[in-house]
């Protein structure tokens, strides 16, 4: 697996062509729920005091999403803003904040930042979120960040934001030891994290 990053951590990141010109920075990272895909991002100049681009980049035309910058072919690839937040389920905005709910009902925390894989994926792994207790056990805090995978299917409405019941045995309490989690959320054969033994799920 590609290495995993925030999504908060890419805003500022610059925006590099395979020449070596830096001609634009990520200002919000942009994605479609439902698909678990980044979409593109939307830009911002270079330099504290530039503002927001009427370009933006669509995930389609990133050649790689590296750990220091977003490569891209040339600034030809730059799109009119509607190509990259043209559905309104797209907006990365919308997750931040949003409940956490198990499709078994069970309420598990609230979404503090969106996990993406890096390389030329644009799959969304997962998220941070701040947990409840409830979810890891022996806590005496009411509350602890934790990433927790995103599933094979993702649903978001309105406010709230559904992962498979199941992706709660996935947890991870840094990004460092999430993409080993993931993996074996995926995997789902053989051992679980927790050492019990079970088959793939249906």
């Amino acid at each position: 697996m590609n290495e995993l990053t925030g999504a908060r951590d890419l805003s500022g990141r610059p925006v590099v062509t395979l020449g070596g010109d830096a001609i634009a920075q990520v200002r919000d990272t942009v994605f479609d729920g439902p698909a678990g895909r980044i979409t593109g991002f939307t830009l911002s100049g270079r330099g504290l005091l530039a503002g927001p681009l009427r370009k933006s980049l669509p995930w389609s035309a990133v050649h790689a999403l590296g750990r220091h910058a977003v490569m891209i072919r040339g600034r030809d690839v730059l799109a009119e803003p509607s190509a990259v937040v043209a559905r309104k389920e797209a907006a990365h905005g919308q997750v931040l904040g949003a409940r956490v709910l198990t499709d078994a009902g069970t309420e598990i925390g609230v979404v503090l930042d969106v996990v993406v894989e890096g390389g030329t994926s644009g799959r969304v792994a997962g998220f941070r979120i701040d947990a409840r207790a409830s979810l890891v056990a022996g806590s005496r805090r009411r509350r602890r960040k934790v990433f927790v995978p995103r599933g094979e299917t993702l649903a978001v409405s309105g406010r709230a934001l559904v992962v498979p019941a199941d992706a709660v045995r996935f947890v991870a309490d840094d990004l460092a030891g999430f993409a080993a989690r993931v993996e074996a959320y995926r995997a789902r054969g053989g051992a679980t994290p927790d050492g019990v033994e079970r088959g793939p799920l249906p």
